[in-house]
């Protein structure tokens, strides 16, 4: 028995150890802004990066749809700032506030209790923070709580930094972007808390574009993982999604 430990023991120190290494091995140091460069630099680039997405049509957005990797879809009120929320094959549904963090939860259609609604509303928070980021970060790159600065990467690209000092659910991350050039993104670099190795980075690709005229990126791969976007659809109520009704009523009572 003795002997069985001792070598579970030795498997687990070196799948950690193997671990590790590999961590190592992929990580990269984030980059620091060039000295030469400014911020008024970084802003114009921003400013640049964000056009080639049409930024001002996806301001104008009202309603735009989506699903993330197929299993949290969203239909996003853009004026109010609500969204309804769904995952767990659909049977999960909140209709969230975003400016509140609060809202409505229902299971198989059924309205929860206060200590459920609570926790199912976070939850719909977390999904929304992270999926509506990888459906169009583009946009985001001067939203207040943000700074930027052009950087030089570890084969010798530059790229634009953009620090996310506040917001979300998970302040202090940083995005490298690579833009093309049109300055339109292929990818970013991401020295994030929830991922342990930095510079990860993920294609921005297969750019459709919305009945709005904005411009968002449906794929996105890196070499661990890809994650796809799909039902993008943009209008100007939620009559254009197939619904007879305000889909957010009950928020209102």
């Amino acid at each position: 028995m003795k002997t069985i430990l001792k070598y579970t023991l030795f498997l687990l120190i070196a799948i950690v150890l193997i671990g590790g290494c590999a961590i190592f091995s992929l990580s990269e140091k984030e980059p620091l802004a060039l000295n030469e460069s400014s911020v008024s630099e970084a802003d114009i680039l921003a400013d640049k990066m964000m056009a080639s997405v049409n930024k001002q049509a996806w301001d104008d957005t009202k309603w735009v749809q989506w699903t993330f990797k197929g299993v949290h879809s969203f239909l996003w009120d853009k004026e109010r700032n609500w969204c309804k929320v769904s995952w767990g094959k659909g049977s999960k549904e909140v209709l969230l506030k975003m400016n509140e963090i609060a809202g409505k939860a229902f299971i198989d259609g059924v309205a929860q209790d206060t200590d459920k609604n609570e926790k199912m509303v976070q939850t719909a928070w977390s999904h929304f923070c992270n999926d509506s980021f990888w459906l169009n970060a583009i946009v985001k790159a001067k939203d207040p709580g943000t700074e930027r600065s052009i950087v030089e990467l570890d084969d010798g690209r530059k790229g634009l930094k953009v620090q996310y000092t506040s917001g979300g659910v998970t302040p202090g991350d940083s995005y490298v972007w690579i833009l093309d050039e049109n300055n339109r993104p292929t990818s970013y670099k991401m020295w994030v808390k929830i991922i342990p190795i930095g510079g990860l980075e993920f294609t921005w690709e297969d750019y459709v574009e919305l009945e709005s005229g904005a411009v968002v990126a449906s794929l996105h791969k890196s070499k661990l993982l890809n994650l796809d976007i799909t039902d993008l659809k943009s209008g100007e109520s939620y009559r254009d999604f197939g619904l007879t009704e305000d889909p957010f009523k009950v928020l209102n009572k």
